[in-house]
C-alpha cells in the first residue's frame, strides 16, 4: 500500500520507494501541504501538523502552503485557482466531499461552499517510481451560468527549502540550454505563449538549497506533461519560504465551464531525490521509461532523413541514389522528408495538400518504397499536419479552418498558417488523410513536424474563443493516440522545428523527439546536455550531418560529429553523394560501432560526467555489465594534457576490460582516479568512445 489516512486529523500520505509526501485538511477543508521529502510513516508526518503560525502583521497574510491556493483568505502568492462566477464573486471556500484511494490514486474531493463548482485533486504514485503525479478537475455541478476559469493550474508544490532554481533556456536550434542561478525573492516565471512547449523554455524546473551537485545533494524537482501553452509561477519570499505552480495556457486565458462540464488539467508531477542533479535525472529518465513512452524496450533505428541532402529538390531517383548510400552506411529507416506532396517545390505553397507530387514521382510513392525495402530498410515520411500554405488548395477551400481573429491581418510565419486542431472537423481532416496515407502504403515511421508558433489565437463563432489554446493539444493527443492505435507498427518522431515540442505529454505519443534543428556537434554537446536533465537519452534523436555544417558553417572531422550522435539516438542526415569513399567507408564502421553500444546508450543509465563547457567532456553509459565513455575536446591548449575521466556508478571491487585494447582496470581506481585518456588524438575536434566490460 502506498497511500495512507489518518482520519482523525484529516491527514494523507503517499509513499514512493525513496521519498513521501504529506497533506492535510486545515479547520476551514482548505488542503494544504505537510511534507515533501524523506521517507517518513503516517505517524511520523502526524508529527508535523501543527496549528497555523500567528501573523507576524496584517499585511503578512497566512501560510502560503495550500495543494491549490485561490484567490480567498489572506494568501497573496500566485494563486493556482482562479474563477469567475456570475454575481462577481471569484476565488473558493473549501467544503470536503471525502476522498478516495485506488492503490496509488488518491483522489480528494471538495467544493465551493457557496456555488456549484466541485474540485478533485489527484495524486498518484506507483511501486517503482519516485514521481508523484498530480492534476486537478473542475466540475460545474448546477444549471445556471457557465463559470468563467481564469486559472487552473494542475498543482502547486512546496519544497521545504530551494534558494536555487534549474531550469532550461534558448531559442530555435540553441534549445535546453541549462541554467542554474540564486531564486531571486519575488516570483519567477517560466512560460511559453506559443502554443507549443517552445524553444526558449521547457516545462521543467529543480530546485536545491545551492549545495547540490551532479552527485549529491536534496533537489526537488517538477515537469510538465502538456504540448501548448503553459506557465510555472516560483515564488521565494523574503524568509525562504518557496512555493511553485504549474499547468496549462499563459496569463490573460479565459474558457468557461458550462452546467454539467467538467475540465481536467495536464499533469504535473514532481520528485524528490537526495543523490544530487544526476540522481533526479535518472529517476526522470527510470520514470520515462516506465511509464511514458509507448515503446520503451525497443531499440530505436539508425534513420537517414534525406532532408539536408536535398532540402526541397526531391525526385525519385534522387531519393533512390541517397537510400542506396544510407543503406551502404548501415541506416536502418530511410525517411523522405518534405517536397513530397502537392505543388511543394518550395516554402510558400502546398502545405496541406497532402496527395503525392506526381511530377516528382510519376508512380506515387510505391516505386521509392519498394527501393528503399529493396536496400533492407523501413520507410518513413515527414508531414505537417496542423499547418497550411495560403498557396494551398486546403486553404481556398477552407480559410476559416486556420486559427485567426476576426479583423485581424493573418500573420505568416515561414509562409505558413496554422489549422485550428480544436475544431472536430479540421481533426476529423487530419486523421482521414493520415490514416488513408498509412493504409495505402507501407510506411513504417512518421516525422511529424510543427513549424511555427501561434498568432491571432482566437477561434470565430466558438462561442468561447481562448478554449482554442486547450482544445488544439486535447484533439492532436487524440489524433496521435487514434493513428498509433489503428497501426500499432506505426513509430512517430515528434518535431517543432527541432525541439520545440518536447515534454512528458508529446513523449507519451512519440517515439523519439527531433532534439533540435542544429546538428553542429559542437552545439549539440551542451543541448544534449540541457536534454538529459529530464529527458532519457532513449528519446533523444542525434544527425549527423555535412562540414561544414550547413547552419554554422563549422568544420569539423566526422569521427567527432559521429561520436557526439552516437551519444544519443544516432541517425544520419548529410548529403551522402557528396561523401568521399573514405567518408562512406568510415561512416559505415562508426554505425556498425554504434550498433555494438546502441543497448548502452539508448536503455543506460546516463552519467555525465563534466560540465558541458569542461576543456574535455566527459558522458558515461553503464547497463549490466558494460559501460560505455565518450570523450570530447574541442580546442587544444598548448601544454594541458587531458585529465582522466572519473566514472561513476562502478563496482570498486571489480575489475574492469577495454574491449578495444584489452587493457584492465580497477573499479576503485576508475572511481577515485579516472580513465585515462592517452587514446584521445591531439588536436582540435578530438573524440573517443571508451568501451569497458566488468570481469
Amino acid at each position: 500500500m502506498s497511500v495512507f489516512h489518518d482520519a482523525e486529523r484529516r491527514l494523507w500520505l503517499l509513499r514512493t520507494p525513496h521519498s513521501s509526501y504529506a497533506l492535510r485538511l486545515d479547520d476551514g477543508d482548505c488542503p494544504r501541504a505537510v511534507h515533501w521529502g524523506a521517507p517518513l510513516t503516517l505517524e511520523q508526518a502526524a508529527e508535523i501538523v501543527a496549528p497555523a503560525p500567528r501573523d507576524i502583521s496584517s499585511f503578512h497574510g497566512g501560510p502560503s502552503d495550500p495543494e491549490l491556493p485561490a484567490q480567498t483568505g489572506a494568501s497573496f502568492g500566485p494563486a493556482s485557482l482562479q474563477v469567475r462566477f456570475a454575481d462577481g464573486a471569484g476565488g473558493v471556500e473549501w467544503r470536503f466531499d471525502g476522498h478516495e484511494i485506488d492503490g496509488g490514486h488518491l483522489r480528494l474531493r471538495l467544493a465551493d461552499r457557496h456555488y456549484p463548482l466541485a474540485i478533485t485533486l489527484h495524486y498518484r504514485v506507483r511501486e517503482d517510481s519516485d514521481v508523484i503525479e498530480r492534476w486537478t478537475e473542475l466540475s460545474h455541478t448546477g444549471q445556471g451560468e457557465p463559470i468563467e476559469v481564469q486559472r487552473c493550474d494542475s498543482a502547486s508544490w512546496s519544497p521545504p527549502r530551494g534558494t536555487r532554481l534549474s531550469h532550461v533556456v534558448g531559442a530555435w536550434s540553441a534549445e535546453n540550454q541549462l541554467v542554474r542561478e540564486e531564486l531571486p525573492v519575488g516570483e519567477t516565471v517560466l512560460t511559453s505563449r506559443r502554443g507549443a512547449t517552445s524553444h526558449q523554455a521547457n516545462p521543467w524546473l529543480m530546485l536545491d538549497d545551492g549545495t547540490a551537485t551532479e552527485e549529491q545533494g536534496e533537489v526537488w524537482s517538477a515537469a510538465l506533461a502538456w504540448s501548448g501553452s503553459w506557465r510555472i509561477t516560483v515564488q521565494r519570499t523574503p524568509f525562504d519560504g518557496v512555493v511553485f505552480t504549474g499547468g496549462a495556457g499563459h496569463e490573460g486565458l479565459r474558457t468557461h465551464l458550462g452546467p454539467g462540464e467538467t475540465w481536467t488539467s495536464p499533469v504535473f508531477s514532481g520528485l524528490y531525490g537526495t543523490a544530487g542533479f544526476g540522481g533526479v535525472s535518472h529517476a526522470w529518465h527510470a520514470h520515462v521509461l516506465e511509464h511514458v513512452l509507448p515503446h520503451p524496450q525497443e531499440l530505436r533505428p539508425i534513420v537517414y532523413n534525406s532532408w539536408e541532402a536535398t532540402w526541397f529538390d526531391v525526385n525519385v531517383d534522387g531519393q533512390l541514389a541517397l537510400a542506396k548510400l544510407a543503406a551502404s552506411a548501415g541506416a536502418e529507416l530511410f525517411v523522405l522528408d518534405d517536397g513530397w506532396f502537392g505543388a511543394r517545390v518550395n516554402d510558400w505553397a502546398g502545405l496541406g495538400d497532402w496527395t503525392v507530387n506526381r511530377d516528382r514521382f510519376p508512380q506515387g510513392l510505391g516505386q521509392l518504397i519498394e527501393g528503399v525495402h529493396a536496400y533492407g530498410m523501413r520507410f518513413g515520411l515527414w508531414v505537417e499536419p496542423e499547418m497550411v500554405n495560403p498557396d494551398s488548395d486546403l486553404y481556398r477551400a477552407h480559410p476559416d479552418w486556420v486559427i485567426h481573429m476576426p479583423n485581424r491581418t493573418r500573420t505568416t510565419m515561414r509562409n505558413q498558417l496554422v489549422l485550428n486542431f480544436g475544431r472536430p472537423d479540421v481533426a476529423a481532416w487530419a486523421h482521414e488523410w493520415l490514416d488513408r496515407l498509412v493504409s495505402e502504403h507501407e510506411i513504417d515511421f512518421l516525422k511529424w513536424d510543427f513549424n511555427r508558433s501561434f498568432t491571432e489565437g482566437g477561434w470565430p463563432d466558438s462561442g468561447d474563443p481562448d478554449r482554442l489554446w486547450d482544445a488544439h493539444v486535447r484533439n492532436l493527443y487524440a489524433l496521435l493516440d487514434r493513428l498509433r492505435a489503428d497501426h500499432p507498427h506505426l513509430r512517430i518522431e515528434g518535431c517543432s522545428g527541432g525541439g520545440g515540442r518536447v515534454d512528458l505529454g508529446m513523449l507519451a505519443r512519440v517515439d523519439e523527439v527531433w532534439t533540435s534543428d542544429n546538428t553542429d556537434a559542437v552545439d549539440r554537446v551542451s543541448i544534449q546536455h540541457g536534454f538529459t536533465q529530464v529527458y532519457p537519452v532513449r528519446a533523444m534523436a542525434a544527425w549527423v550531418t555535412d562540414s561544414p555544417n550547413p547552419l554554422t558553417r563549422r568544420l569539423v572531422p566526422l569521427r567527432f560529429r559521429f561520436h557526439v550522435a552516437m551519444a544519443g539516438v544516432l541517425a544520419l542526415g548529410g548529403n551522402l553523394t557528396r561523401w568521399s569513399q573514405e567518408e562512406l567507408a568510415e561512416a559505415a564502421d562508426l554505425v556498425a560501432q554504434y550498433r555494438l553500444i546502441r543497448p548502452v546508450v539508448q536503455h543506460g543509465v546516463v552519467h555525465r560526467l563534466t560540465p558541458p563547457d569542461a576543456p574535455v567532456v566527459g558522458v558515461q553509459y553503464s547497463l549490466g555489465e558494460q559501460v560505455v565513455v565518450f570523450a570530447y575536446r574541442v580546442n587544444t591548449r598548448f601544454g594541458h594534457a587531458p585529465w582522466p575521466l572519473r566514472l561513476r556508478g562502478l563496482d570498486p571491487e571489480a575489475r574492469y576490460r577495454d574491449d578495444d585494447t584489452g587493457a584492465e582496470h580497477s573499479g576503485a581506481v576508475l572511481l577515485a582516479h579516472g580513465l585515462p585518456l592517452d587514446r584521445l588524438p591531439r588536436g582540435d575536434y578530438a573524440s573517443l568512445v571508451v568501451r569497458l566490460t566488468r570481469m
